[in-house]
């Protein structure tokens, strides 16, 4: 196969792209592919969960993003939003070009948000290696300079990109869905390639899988801009080509410029990230004091411990100690252990209520020597290998739960300790489960509020429930379905939509703590004044980073309000 697809939106576009991983990479693999890109708008967010599918399809994952370029600088927030920003492509050729393709995603968030994150050309000029960059699609800020008539201002922005990238990294891109801006500019960039002797690379702005998934796309987009699908006036795609073509099609697509075909798989073979799963684990250091290693404290801590909890120590209980602190040593776990510690002990000193513990920690005596957990694992004949053993290099995991309105504190307080840029909280992705997918595709078919609530209850309110189980055990839902072309339509495209990641949100209790600023080892943004990543929870872990579960929990400050209400 000469022909791979470079530029894509996925389900991770939210509400902009409607091709889901799974069915993307399982028809790329279909049609003999043998390397796919993913490129969703500004994030990353998908990232992990496109790389580990692909590669278990036998399929090379490109990491890439299409970026939004400020106009100017991006400190400069002003003007309207129409007028804001372009677009770009860039692809990880490297675990370098990875890194750097993290630190621009999280620093368009972090510094350069306007309406949309942003970065500029100072940026990408810092962290350029690694990467090959296209000029993405007529929302391209060449494509845009052609539209305008300004070739000069084209050939200029042309040779500052090849310039920034260095010679061979960047490529001017070409597009056909049907457009006449598209017929104009390919015309142009063509020449413009010639003359610059720049290379050429044809691709397909894809945003579903197949050529029939459009209309469930179009009801994605009116879904995400509040608008109906009858309106004329709004945001729609001009054509149903943004699929995944084949080969043949892209060919008879561009059969002025084969040379453009044959580099997107020029580039694929030049792109080859690493991204180690399960095998890392990148600790915050804790500065243990003079005299101790982070072992020998730990230790410290745990014979100060046991002797308050249980006065005498039997050869059982110091058995029971080495043991855990062995394995605690041999999996690298010590300071893990410490930093949580060290958490705990500053809410005990500081009047923030801290939960007895929960879950798989309560068998572990250095949890309980440490204050950790208030469970005596002796006592309850709980097992510490549920919680930690060699055979499962996994980190241990130690829930903690918090008096819901002083959780703020403890998250300052890691701030304070490990630094601003190195503690952040972790994403989370509400996806259009069955009632709500109905709604939303209800909403934006113009279907009567009473009717389309109708439909809803009759969905059960348990949250596996997926509309074809809700066809199968609801006779009224079914009979319905079956005999009203209306409630028909509403259901079959809410089941092609079902599952898509509809906003993000910050996860109730994750927190991570890396050894150096987060945005080195993965993409982060801002969500609201909070700073997240931008991978998933699993994700994070599987990436080697210390995730702490610290949730606030109304419950403990009920009982704390109570028992000052007593005294």
């Amino acid at each position: 196969m000469a022909f791979v697809h470079l530029h894509n939106h996925t389900e991770y576009s939210l509400l902009d792209g409607a091709a889901r991983v799974k069915d993307l990479l399982k028809k790329t693999k279909e049609l003999g592919m043998t390397s796919l890109a993913i490129t969703d708008h500004g994030v990353m967010y998908g990232t992990v969960h496109f790389y580990k599918k692909a590669v278990e399809l036998g399929i090379n994952p490109i990491i890439g993003c299409e970026v939004y370029v400020a106009p100017k600088s991006r400190f400069e927030k002003s003007g309207r939003e129409e007028a804001g920003t372009y677009h770009l492509v860039l692809l990880c050729e490297n675990e370098t070009g990875y890194k750097n393709l993290c630190r621009l995603v999280s620093l368009a968030f972090l510094e350069g948000f306007y309406y949309k994150p942003r970065v500029d050309h100072e940026l990408l000029r810092q962290y350029h290696e690694g990467l090959i960059c296209l000029s993405a699609c007529i929302a391209g800020e060449i494509p845009q300079a052609i539209m305008d008539g300004d070739m000069e201002k084209a050939k200029k922005l042309a040779k500052e990109y090849d310039d920034i990238f260095g010679h061979g990294n960047f490529f001017l891109e070409i597009q056909d869905h049907g457009m006449e801006e598209e017929a104009l500019c390919n015309k142009a960039i063509v020449e413009l390639a010639k003359e610059l002797d720049i290379g050429l690379v044809a691709t397909n702005d894809l945003h579903y899988v197949n050529k029939e998934d459009a209309e469930y796309h179009d009801v994605l987009l009116a879904i995400q801009t509040g608008k109906l699908i009858s309106e004329e006036n709004r945001m729609r795609f001009p054509s149903p080509e943004f699929y995944l073509k084949t080969e043949e099609e892209m060919r008879a697509l561009f059969p002025y410029a084969p040379e453009a075909i044959e580099n997107t798989n020029k580039i694929a073979e030049r792109c080859h990230v690493q991204i180690e799963l399960g095998k890392h684990h990148y600790m915050p250091e804790y500065q243990v004091p003079e005299g101790f290693t982070i072992s020998s404290y730990l230790r410290h801590l745990c014979n100060q411990g046991m002797v308050k909890k249980y006065k005498t120590i039997t050869p059982e209980l110091q058995k029971r100690l080495d043991y855990e602190l062995d394995i605690i040593d041999r999996t690298g776990f010590p300071g893990y252990f410490l930093i949580v510690w060290d958490m705990i002990n500053y809410c005990r000193e500081n009047d923030i209520p801290v939960g007895p513990g929960r879950g798989s920690a309560a068998g572990s005596i250095v949890a309980y020597a440490l204050g950790i957990t208030n469970i005596d694992p002796i006592r309850y004949q709980l097992l510490f290998e549920r919680f930690l053993n060699p055979e499962r290099v996994t980190p241990p995991d130690i829930d903690t739960d918090f008096c819901y309105e002083k959780r703020g504190r403890v998250i300052e307080y890691l701030v304070e300790k490990y630094g601003a840029d190195n503690v952040c909280q972790i994403i989370t992705f509400g996806t259009m489960k069955a009632k709500m997918v109905v709604k939303d595709v209800a909403r934006a078919m113009d279907i009567p509020y009473a009717e389309a609530d109708r439909v809803a209850k009759l969905i059960p309110d348990d949250l596996s429930t997926t509309l074809e189980s809700a066809l199968r055990d609801s006779t009224e839902l079914k009979a319905l379905y079956d005999t009203d072309p209306t409630i028909h339509r509403l259901m079959e495209i809410s089941k092609h939509l079902e599952g898509i990641p509809r906003h993000h949100g910050k996860h109730a209790a994750g927190v991570v703590i890396a050894p150096d600023k987060v945005q080195e080892f993965m993409p982060v943004q801002k969500t609201g004044e909070v700073v997240v990543t931008q991978f998933e929870k699993e994700e994070v872990e599987q990436c080697g980073l210390l995730k702490l579960d610290a949730l606030g929990l109304r419950t403990l400050t009920v009982i704390d309000d109570t028992l000052k209400n007593i005294k």
